[in-house]
């Protein structure tokens, strides 16, 4: 099913205000049909990828979503459930989430839902690849985020960025605004009215097109 269903929403905005197991296993018929119905979505934009990105071909939806349970062991936030949902699609599935950039999809009520991606807080030696490819290439970074379709969907990468200059690199570098990043991310905020219309699947397959050239750049360190 290409379509996000008001029902979802619904029982999402429902769990916010009823945030226990009691509640939530009396509703489990609903949390079911929610998950059937996002995930359903999911599968779809992961097929539709598939046509313009080869390698997520035979990626399985369940690869990608994340459980609705919060891990409240180091929280102290001890609700028990999450209050959304969420799916990174990346290569092999979210495991390599952090050593792929990827795709991800968030439904979440009140109108914080969104398509969103490319590299969160990447580890060592990722970052450092980064940082040698924007060190020789950053012109074709910087092409990247500077065309029109890019900046109409996300306007500009977002991410941490450390306050000097990273260690090899001086400060007045021609690109030391992108070599200070930690992450490299970008995302695009979809409203509760537009999630739930038709053409919402395919504001996020162009979304993601859109994106693909940001994720291969940050890919291309193997």
């Amino acid at each position: 099913m290409n379509q996000i269903q008001q029902s979802t929403l619904d029982f999402l905005s429902d769990l916010k205000h009823h945030n226990e197991r009691e509640w939530f296993n009396k509703n489990r018929k609903r949390y079911e049909d929610a998950r059937t119905n996002y995930e359903s979505f999911v599968q779809g934009i992961i097929d539709h990828i598939a046509e313009f990105d080869p390698i997520f071909r035979g990626l399985e939806v369940k690869s990608c979503t994340y459980r609705i349970n919060r891990d409240t062991r180091f929280s102290n936030d001890k609700t028990i459930y999450k209050t959304h949902l969420g799916a990174f699609i990346v290569r092999g599935g979210k495991k390599n989430g952090d050593r792929f950039a990827g795709y991800y999809v968030h439904v979440e009520p009140g109108d914080n839902s969104m398509i969103a991606g490319g590299a969160y807080m990447p580890p060592m030696p990722w970052l450092s690849a980064i940082r040698e490819k924007i060190d020789e290439r950053g012109d074709e970074l910087l092409k990247i985020i500077r065309q029109k379709e890019f900046i109409e969907y996300f306007g500009e990468l977002e991410g941490e960025k450390l306050k000097s200059a990273p260690k090899g690199y001086p400060k007045d570098h021609p690109y030391i605004g992108l070599l200070k990043m930690k992450s490299f991310l970008v995302s695009k905020i979809i409203t509760d009215r537009e999630l739930t219309t038709k053409g919402c699947f395919d504001f996020i397959v162009r979304a993601s097109r859109t994106m693909k050239p940001l994720n291969d750049f940050l890919n291309d360190y193997l």
